[in-house]
């Protein structure tokens, strides 16, 4: 089975594409009944079809699918969710078997409509910018707002909020005299209070009466009298741009052996009751910079005296951090708001040390936003991660879809236990979900604020059916996604993904040839950090052991006591390496990760595709050498050697690893003399290769060049499989550079 080529088709990885028949069965099988769903895949080849999607009678509201019975004599079509019959509607009837629409063509078990309603605000950008920067970095993240204003469609609102002591939302529909409203940044504002200090609110309308909507264009603008400070941009480029270019650091003074003063959650909050008060349910982004930590007023995450550290991760597992839990309740209130309004959050750190990401972490989590982690505003990182978030489709439109909502319809057969990914619940009770929750449960629908074509969820269900309920020979469960969101051009669609997947009894062969190892291993990995993030370090070690343990008691062949005899079938065999890798990865140990890399980690895990999730759990490792062309080998120790180059690429990180003895030819000179042209080509090959990785992944990696026992090689030695350590060099022989370790070897 082709997993691969049924992602591309319909954006899905299920754990198994065979379904256990009863729920026993199914425990058994240790990985839960799960997909991997990527909401809006690429599929150039199939564009949106223009109408209204027929839809089963309430409650139901099924898409019709390839997967209904239709009767073409009586223009009728039944539900295979709840069975119930439908008429066609007027338009459909010219349908016969030789003239079907599209949406019940086999091939088509994904489609996507436009739907005749659209936005009637076009979508709403909020830059909230902190001025407590250094001159080199203000000016650098300065220009990059200008650049980011050109790559915004002309219609698309914008507004603009500075912050350090103070908070300061800028008026631009005054070119001549630019003003701003400032707001004490120790104070928390409510919506009320921000609503009566901006005028604006429901109660205000500034469309006046009798404008008619043009056709194609969008409905007239409600913003609720906010219109002062939030402009499109063709409008306010010149205004906006001239703000900015004046924009000077935070004036307060910064005693000696002091932090600056800054308000970062006195800023979230403004910009959060705004967008809320103004753009209700429109697709907006509040897209946030932060310099450093807040260190004032509500959120803040360290006092202002320098002496006092940043919390780490010992102090929030000991509960000795001051401001830390104080701080995620206030982010979590926000973000609960924001997601519900329909905006997202996106959140671009630059600073060497933590800004509070992990105090932040819901707010861009639980809406769909972006996070990127960069040392400064001056690097590669920082400013192509940015406009990347920016990146056309081939109709100049961005490649973001706003205020989505994901729903899940499937068969009596399954039921809905939860979804980890960047989404709240939208609190559907129906009668799919499921008494036991994975993640986000107790509901069939999610909100997701902001969605790209990479976006990725992990959806976990259960069989709801007992030993006695057995099953018909043939029968299928079919599980529906439906993704309602605004499309950039203001139109609303409609994605519709519609998967069947055949039942069989539990000692079936094909239930475990039908294993998806790779799925499995990111839907387990997701749910080994959700539950990491509440439990201890040790009970989810311990859990992730004991399910591989199970696993390979049911599936593997062996003789009992006799350790050389195990074998796992081959569509099992990487699974426990992937488990391997994943017990050392940063997304569960936090030694050596502040709790800001911590949060960014698992951020980039809970909403990537299968294939970028397993270059973070088990990074690939290339191979170049003089014997032949390129090739992947063992993320092992024993592929270090003096006479190669290794390509690392862990999703964060792309490396570049020369072997001792090419590193002192590099050093000699050799490459530059025409009879050493063959080592020439092998020095630019990883290089090349490095580059295409780098072309269109977000967030930027960081490109990472260095020689074996080089300071920087920690990047590579530090993901290998210690099968030379140092107290076993000669055990397993091979060559290899001996690793410093007392981690347990994979083969051992």
């Amino acid at each position: 089975m082709d997993f691969e080529a049924i992602e591309d088709q319909d954006g899905v990885r299920c754990a198994w594409n065979v379904l256990p028949s009863t729920r026993i069965e199914a425990t058994r099988g240790v990985v839960p009944v799960s997909t991997l769903y990527t909401l809006l895949k690429d599929r150039p080849d199939y564009p949106p079809v223009m109408y209204e999607p027929v839809m089963c009678k309430a409650p139901c509201r099924a898409v019709l699918n390839p997967y209904c019975q239709i009767d073409v004599r009586g223009k009728l079509w039944i539900c295979p969710f709840c069975l119930q019959r439908n008429q066609f509607p007027p338009h459909y009837k010219d349908i016969a078997q030789n003239n079907l629409p599209p949406e019940l063509h086999p091939r088509f078990t994904t489609i996507e409509y436009g739907l005749s309603r659209r936005s009637p605000i076009p979508p709403v950008f909020m830059f909230v910018v902190d001025t407590c920067l250094e001159e080199e970095e203000l000016k650098a993240l300065k220009d990059s707002l200008i650049l980011a204003l050109s790559l915004l469609p002309p219609n698309a609102l914008v507004g603009l909020i500075t912050f350090g002591t103070m908070v300061q939302l800028h008026e631009l529909g005054h070119q001549d005299c630019p003003k701003s409203y400032v707001f004490r940044g120790s104070k928390d504002y409510n919506v009320k209070q921000i609503q009566e200090m901006l005028g604006i609110g429901a109660g205000i309308r500034n469309q006046p009466p009798g404008a008619q909507q043009q056709p194609g264009q969008f409905a007239p603008q409600q913003t609720y009298g906010a219109d002062r400070f939030v402009q499109p941009v063709e409008q306010c480029e010149f205004t906006l741009t001239s703000i900015l270019e004046q924009l000077q650091r935070d004036p307060w003074p910064v005693p000696n052996e002091k932090r600056p003063l800054r308000s970062t959650g006195a800023a979230v909050a403004v910009a959060v009751g705004m967008m809320e008060s103004a753009f209700p349910n429109a697709g907006g982004r509040i897209i946030m910079f932060c310099g450093g930590p807040a260190t004032q007023g509500p959120g803040m995450v360290v006092s202002p005296e320098l002496r006092e550290p940043m919390r780490s991760h010992h102090d929030i597992e000991k509960d000795t951090s001051r401001y830390y839990r104080k701080a995620v309740k206030f982010y979590e209130g926000l973000a609960k708001r924001t997601a519900a309004a329909g905006h997202a959050v996106d959140i671009f750190s630059g600073c060497l040390d933590q800004v509070g990401l992990a105090e932040m972490k819901c707010l861009v989590n639980w809406t769909g936003g972006h996070m990127v982690l960069a040392d400064s505003f001056v690097t590669t990182i920082f400013k192509q991660s940015f406009q990347r978030v920016f990146a056309k489709d081939d109709q100049d439109q961005l490649r973001m879809g706003f205020n989505a909502t994901l729903e899940v319809q499937t068969t009596k057969e399954l039921k809905v236990c939860g979804l980890i990914g960047p989404g709240i619940s939208a609190n559907k009770k129906t009668a799919i979900v499921s008494d036991t929750e994975i993640g986000v449960g107790s509901t069939s629908a999610w909100r997701l604020a902001a969605v790209t074509p990479q976006t990725t969820v992990g959806i976990y269900f259960e069989v709801a059916n007992q030993q006695s309920q057995a099953l018909q020979p043939g029968s299928r469960g079919l599980i529906q996604y439906v993704t309602t969101y605004q499309h950039s051009s203001g139109q609303y669609r409609m994605h519709v993904t519609t998967i069947a997947r055949n039942w069989a009894e539990g000692s079936s062969p094909e239930v475990p040839a039908s294993f998806d190892q790779e799925a499995a291993a990111v839907l387990m990995a997701r749910i080994a950090v959700f539950k990491v993030e509440a439990d201890e370090l040790a009970g989810v070690l311990h859990w992730v052991d004991r399910m591989l343990i199970r696993l390979c008691q049911k599936f593997g062949d062996y003789r009992r006591d006799d350790q050389a005899s195990f074998r796992l079938p081959n569509n099992f065999s990487m699974y426990p390496h992937f488990m391997y890798y994943l017990r050392r990865s940063q997304f569960l140990h936090v030694f050596n990760s502040s709790p800001d890399e911590t949060a960014f980690y698992r951020h980039c895990l809970f909403r990537e595709d299968t294939s970028n999730s397993l270059t973070m759990i088990q990074p690939p490792l290339l191979s170049y050498g003089f014997e032949g062309p390129p090739a992947p080998v063992h993320l092992d120790s024993v592929s270090m050697k003096p006479d190669v180059i290794l390509l690392l690429d862990t999703y964060f990180h792309i490396l570049i690893w020369h072997g001792e003895t090419i590193a002192e030819w590099r050093n000699a000179g050799y490459h530059d003399q025409p009879e050493y042209e063959n080592l020439k080509l092998l020095l630019e090959a990883p290089v090349d290769d490095a580059q295409a990785m780098l072309v269109d992944r977000m967030p930027v990696p960081r490109y990472v060049v260095c020689d074996q026992n080089g300071s920087q090689a920690r990047f590579l030695v530090s993901k290998l499989n210690p099968s030379t350590s140092y107290n076993n060099a000669s055990q397993y022989g091979g060559g290899g550079e001996a690793v410093l370790t007392d981690d347990v070897n994979l083969h051992s």
